[in-house]
């Protein structure tokens, strides 16, 4: 299941793009509208961001009565850092996320990171950013990634920023990005197997 950013909706380019790679490799996708777009067209998230991870809670429900099997999340900025907080409340939401461009602070405000989830998430992700990303460096978002006690891996996308290419129009060389998405993602979170009880 794919979600969106506070600027977007589920048919950001980006989104169309990795469900598509996720589909030509053999994954069913959802993109869901998070409720503060359900609401308004266009705007920001207001209010309470509990609504929205009620929002993803509901269609993580939805999914699993549509397909069998493991059950993931993923989300772009805003989305990811809803479902990072959910996975971080409720373990396991999901089998894995897929956080893309976690917003780790508001752009030229280092001082006011969105961390204090974080040690708390147990869920396997894998965290895709570009070098370019005002809303963190590669060098802070690694390091709040090292206080996530659950397996992460982390993929930086040279050149990039927060849309990682996949503004209006896809940035020149960034063609292939959903397909190195997806096989990263395969390596860090679809090849894990779930544990078994003891």
């Amino acid at each position: 299941m794919l979600t969106h950013g506070a600027g977007s909706d589920c048919n950001a380019p980006l989104l169309v793009a990795l469900a598509e790679a996720f589909a030509e490799a053999g994954v069913s996708v959802l993109r869901c509208d998070l409720p503060f777009r359900q609401l308004r067209p266009h705007g920001p998230p207001r209010g309470n961001d509990a609504d929205d991870r009620a929002g993803l809670r509901r269609a993580l429900q939805l999914c699993r009565t549509l397909v069998p099997g493991r059950v993931f999340l993923g989300g772009h900025s805003y989305g990811g850092r809803q479902a990072t907080i959910l996975a971080a409340e409720e373990t396991p939401p999901a089998e894995g996320l897929l956080i893309l461009s976690y917003p780790l602070h508001p752009p030229g405000k280092p001082a006011q990171l969105r961390v204090r989830h974080l040690p708390s998430l147990r869920t396997p992700a894998l965290f895709v950013s570009g070098s370019a990303d005002p809303f963190s460096s590669p060098a802070e978002l690694q390091a709040a990634l090292r206080g996530i006690p659950g397996n992460v891996s982390f993929l930086l996308l040279e050149g990039v920023g927060h849309d990682l290419g996949f503004g209006r129009r896809v940035r020149a060389g960034m063609q292939d990005l959903p397909q190195r998405i997806v096989h990263a993602f395969r390596e860090s979170c679809l090849a894990r197997r779930p544990a078994s009880p003891l």
